[in-house]
């Protein structure tokens, strides 16, 4: 399994390699109406949120990254402290490679060591079976599963599967079949609302559109190509923005999170204000952890709270569930998006019903 390991190495040294601190997202489009007077205070602010059943004293969360060798194993150690000292939902990366080689599985049960008392979720990719799921879900003692889907991944990626044509039928069986929540998120590609509501279909009820902005996992591949180069896919997909805008029907029915390209504590609330339960960070806190070390990305993470907790209160909201009432503006590429799927991105502009 060595090939595999290295692969696994590639994986988080090309993601930290490629990732940038400062770089446009459709976050950027999208924009506040300040009101001046809020009518509130930042003592009456309340940060949690809940999803899968799962609650949460905070509506962000590190989502799936990594696994399967010696030194990742490292790495999810240091991302399971901080998980357990600040209270943060963790993910796992994807376990496939745990169950295929019981000697890496080791990187993924030292989440659950680490964090004993935590809410973890295991993660597998899609065409997965009911049993390889049930397994994932027993090694690291998960709250919930995610699966993965990753098709652009794969066909950029050398070595990755090709037929796709059993995987909706896999996933159908993994949702009625298993005893935890299901989270079916996209790994940055982003999510349309026919695949949402495909999904929904089969009784998912928590998606996490996960669209492009962070870790681009199409560059990562092409990167590892020796010949035949895919970059033209490099720029596939939705961005997170607009897959949250895409997931305008399901909202009520249907369980949104938010990953891909969290930046800031104004992309986690611009996400929570199009409708996510909680956003989902991955690179950010890879990042974080491997520069500035354990004590000071658990300081970070309580700065993080307090800074949302500071805007919230500009916005008057007290609540998550407050904020799918602020005015947001939408401009530019993402209202360009709109137009051309009949999305009413006039209707988030005034949503604040005060003077109504």
């Amino acid at each position: 399994m060595e090939k595999k390991n290295n692969r696994k190495n590639e994986h988080v040294s090309l993601a930290e390699h490629f990732y940038t601190e400062t770089h446009q997202t459709d976050f950027d489009h999208i924009r506040f109406v300040h009101h001046s007077i809020p009518e509130t205070g930042t003592q009456k602010i309340d940060l949690s949120t809940s999803f899968a059943g799962l609650s949460m004293t905070q509506p962000f969360y590190i989502n799936a990254m990594t696994g399967g060798s010696s030194w990742t194993k490292k790495v999810n150690e240091k991302l399971a402290t901080v998980a357990r000292e600040t209270g943060l939902l963790m993910a796992s990366g994807s376990l496939s490679a745990g169950l295929k080689d019981p000697s890496v599985a080791d990187s993924f049960t030292i989440i659950r060591e680490t964090n004993p008392n935590g809410q973890i979720l295991a993660n597998l990719g899609g065409g997965q079976t009911l049993e390889n799921a049930k397994k994932a879900i027993n090694l690291i003692q998960a709250n919930g599963l995610q699966i993965h889907l990753n098709t652009p991944q794969e066909i950029v990626m050398p070595e990755g599967d090709r037929d796709f044509s059993s995987w909706l039928t896999k996933l159908e069986q993994i949702v009625k079949g298993v005893d935890v929540p299901v989270i079916v998120k996209e790994v940055g590609f982003g999510m349309s609302r026919e695949t949402m509501q495909q999904l929904a279909s089969i009784g998912v009820k928590t998606i996490d559109v996960s669209g492009k902005g962070g870790t681009n996992f199409a560059q990562i591949e092409n990167y590892r190509r020796t010949k035949n180069s895919m970059d033209f896919l490099e720029d596939w997909g939705q961005s997170t923005a607009i897959s949250l805008l895409e997931a305008q029907p399901l909202m009520g029915s249907t369980e949104i999170l938010a990953s891909g390209g969290i930046r800031t504590q104004m992309d986690i609330l611009k996400s929570l204000s199009l409708g996510a339960h909680a956003a989902g960070i991955s690179g950010y806190f890879l990042h974080y952890v491997l520069q500035h070390g354990v004590d000071e990305t658990i300081a970070h993470v309580e700065q993080i709270k307090e800074q949302l907790v500071a805007v919230m209160t500009l916005l008057g909201a007290e609540s998550v569930a407050d904020l799918q009432k602020t005015d947001l503006i939408i401009t530019g590429p993402v209202r360009d998006w709109c137009e051309a799927r009949d999305i009413d991105y006039r209707s988030f502009a005034r949503r604040n019903q005060l003077f109504d």
